[in-house]
């Protein structure tokens, strides 16, 4: 039988984390589905749900500041999300599901099929990694290394996403599954557009679960914003995908309704 582990704040979680290596536990939604045959059973869990450290939503100048343990019914409340934010974010499995994740163990899990992940790498975030140590400050686009891969290192909870937030971002989001909710991504497109002045100032375009991580091309969407065609930015993101076959669905449906949608928002 495992042993359940209760710390009172962040710097308790964080001792405990340095001298157990417990299972770390939030709303338990991934870890719970993963931990039959995965784990050993003596294996201590430390629960970190209710640290008030990492349950806080703020915004510091243009920066959001989310804590790791808001679950994403909570985010979707916050009148401090704006609409960019909550688009993807409302897509995200049930609302019973929603009440119990965390943003944090979304992230942490690293599923390329995480619904939170392309717009975090469109956004440019930052992750506050923290230890018994101290803390450090880290860009999305560094802490996945793979599927079920992280820069996280022992004794390193996330406490923290960083988002930038700048006024007059559109996207557009498009999740690809077996159906609208409650369902694992075949693939998902998330794309923001600045066009103030009644001209494209900035682009970002991203891709989930069509290769180990998010794709996106900070190169690709210069060569949009300089007006290279659309068949050629197409086929500079037809050489970043690598999608695989697997229970959901076929590398090759993949790899096509990436480029249709891809091609579809160019010429909107």
């Amino acid at each position: 039988m495992a042993v359940a582990v209760y710390p009172r704040n962040l710097a308790e979680a964080l001792r405990i984390l340095e001298i157990q290596s417990p299972l770390v536990l939030a709303g338990g939604t991934d870890l719970m589905v993963k931990r039959a045959g995965t784990y050993p059973d003596e294996c201590p869990v430390m629960y970190i749900g209710n640290l008030p450290e990492l349950r806080q939503i703020s915004r510091q100048g243009e920066e959001l500041r989310v804590g790791a343990a808001c679950t994403f019914t909570e985010l979707l409340a916050s009148p401090l999300l704006p609409d960019y934010l909550r688009v993807p974010l409302a897509q995200i499995a049930s609302p019973a599901i929603r009440n119990a994740a965390t943003i944090g163990g979304n992230l942490c899990n690293a599923s390329p099929a995480a619904d939170a992940l392309p717009m975090l790498y469109a956004l440019d975030a930052h992750f506050i990694l923290v230890s018994a140590a101290g803390e450090c400050r880290m860009p999305v686009r560094d802490f996945f290394l793979g599927p079920g891969k992280t820069m996280l290192a022992a004794g390193q909870l996330l406490a923290e996403i960083r988002i930038p937030i700048r006024e007059g971002w559109r996207c557009i989001y498009r999740k690809v599954g077996m159906r609208r909710a409650n369902s694992l991504s075949k693939l998902s497109f998330y794309a923001l557009s600045d066009c103030a002045g009644g001209r494209l100032q900035d682009i970002r375009i991203a891709f989930g679960a069509v290769a180990p991580t998010v794709v996106r091309s900070r190169e690709a969407e210069m060569k949009i914003l300089s007006g290279l065609p659309v068949e050629e930015i197409i086929l500079m993101y037809n050489g970043l995908i690598k999608p695989i076959d697997d229970a959901r669905s076929s590398s090759r449906y993949r790899r096509e309704a990436c480029i249709r949608l891809l091609k579809q928002y160019l010429q909107s």
